[in-house]
């Protein structure tokens, strides 16, 4: 797919401090044009009409097509002597032969995201407004047909024009980094700890230190989760959610700076079983010194159903994900859940799976502690652990078992 790129002349840049300020502004610890166009790519662009003024140093493009980040795009460079007009059909008379059928307008200044680029429709007349992202049609920019019209399909976005909406487009990022299958709770997380992901996504932090970081805590807390008092209980509930929300942070990162991996991915789920069975092992040794052997039994089903859960779904990832798309694995799960609604166990897992998840968990352990349940949630748990690696053994042969001269039982749906 294709893209087309204008950047203004620098009459227009001066009031936003000039070219080089203006396309190298940092938002959320990204260059603007460095961001513009990667987020392009992560949409499936692969190539970029660069239209560059001849006022405008040289030096700026260079330092911005130097990123890895957009290393995998082709810039395609096309320098002018005045600024592009878009709204004047004789300018883009001259660069016809270098477009496609249909290629992505891309203002300079807009912050948006993949989801926003890709739910972009095709528009077969000029828009009003060039200011926000289109999807047109080559033949539109040259047909005598004059009519302009305003597309209804305008993606979220803000468009940097000074200091104050670069925090709206980083308060815009945070809302949105998140993944389309999450739900209530790690949408609460994040609007929970977005402060500290805007002030992090300025400094060189990574996404993986991040991670140890929460793994820190988690240890921490399945300490004082093990001093057995009521007050031991609570501040190791209370360090457990900020592990997760610790947790929600290095996903958040990552995204908004483009530093996603299958090694990050990998690395995360690492992290999260370990913290898993060390809080659990912190709660059972705490309700041991409160209530003696009966906490050990079934502390010691929920420890081994959670090591069976964690062999379980990791050989299902394997089935549903390539090696290096680790990430897909939530969402093509719920695909498949989704597809298979009629059956009623299906039906069922889709509904309540979300609370094997961490930035769920977090918040079920701090409630049964303050109301001194932690008995109620080991029992709980130990029951719902093994539920899960049962229930995952029954997904693995439902959607990726064989038999003998047959082929798969269902296709993967492709990621959306």
């Amino acid at each position: 797919m294709q893209a087309v790129l204008a950047i203004p002349g620098c009459d227009t840049l001066r009031p936003y401090g000039g070219p080089g300020e203006a396309l190298m502004r940092e938002v959320a610890g990204v260059p603007l044009l460095v961001r513009v166009i990667a987020t392009a790519a992560r949409a499936g662009v692969d190539s970029i009409l660069m239209i560059w003024p001849e006022d405008a140093s040289p030096s700026i493009l260079e330092s911005g097509a130097a990123w890895p980040l957009i290393q995998g795009v082709r810039l395609d460079y096309a320098f002018t002597a005045a600024p592009f007009d878009p709204r004047r059909g004789s300018q883009w008379t001259t660069l016809m032969p270098r477009l496609e059928e249909n290629f992505v307008w891309l203002p300079w200044n807009w912050v948006t995201h993949k989801r926003g680029i890709l739910s972009l429709t095709r528009d077969s007349f000029r828009p009003v407004c060039w200011r926000e992202p289109a999807l047109l049609e080559r033949r539109a920019l040259v047909s005598e047909f004059r009519l302009h019209v305003s597309s209804n399909n305008v993606p979220p976005g803000v468009a940097i024009e000074s200091e104050a909406s670069v925090r709206l487009a980083e308060r815009f990022l945070v809302r949105n980094s998140g993944k389309p299958t999450d739900g209530f709770y790690s949408n609460l997380n994040r609007r929970l700890c977005g402060p500290f992901v805007r002030w992090l996504a300025h400094t060189s932090v990574t996404p993986n230190a991040i991670t140890l970081a929460g793994l820190v805590v988690a240890i921490v807390a399945a300490v004082w989760f093990a001093g057995g008092t009521y007050f031991n209980q609570l501040a190791g509930a209370v360090l457990f959610f900020i592990s997760g929300l610790i947790d929600e942070m290095d996903g958040m990162i990552a995204r908004m700076k483009f530093r996603e991996s299958a090694f990050g991915t990998w690395f995360e789920g690492l992290v999260d079983n370990i913290t898993y069975l060390a809080v659990f092992a912190g709660v059972t040794a705490g309700l041991y010194r409160e209530h003696g052997v009966w906490a050990l039994k079934y502390g010691g089903a929920l420890i081994l159903g959670s090591v069976l859960s964690i062999v379980v779904i990791a050989m299902q990832r394997k089935l549903a994900t390539r090696k290096d798309r680790p990430h897909e694995y939530a969402g093509k799960m719920n695909q498949l859940m989704d597809a298979d609604s009629s059956n009623l166990i299906s039906k069922v897992a889709r509904q309540i799976h979300i609370f094997v998840k961490k930035g769920v968990l977090v918040h079920y352990l701090l409630l049964f502690t303050v109301l001194g349940g932690l008995p109620v949630f080991l029992w709980l748990g130990a029951i719902g652990s093994n539920l899960t690696w049962i229930g995952a053994l029954y997904f693995t042969y439902r959607f990726f078992g064989r038999r003998k001269g047959e082929p798969a039982r269902q296709e993967i749906p492709k990621a959306a």
